[in-house]
């Protein structure tokens, strides 16, 4: 059975750490959560100019919570 898939940006409700921000962008793309969070990762660790964790707060207060009318 495939995986619901987010029709609109929103933070994650199956796919939940921290927050559900990767796990939104991942099932909103149709990638890996996994995936999205290592690769969020390593970009943040290489990035000098933008903290990973300021673009993790960000997205946080931006993203709305996903509702169970927010997947296909």
């Amino acid at each position: 059975m495939p995986q619901p898939q987010l029709t609109k940006l929103h933070r994650s409700r199956q796919h939940r750490i921290l927050a559900g921000v990767m796990g939104g962008i991942a099932e909103y793309f149709g990638w890996s959560p996994t995936t999205t969070r290592i690769l969020f990762v390593i970009i943040s660790c290489c990035s000098v100019a933008v903290p990973g964790i300021l673009v993790y707060l960000i997205l946080w207060i931006l993203m709305p919570n996903a509702t169970p009318d927010s997947y296909l």
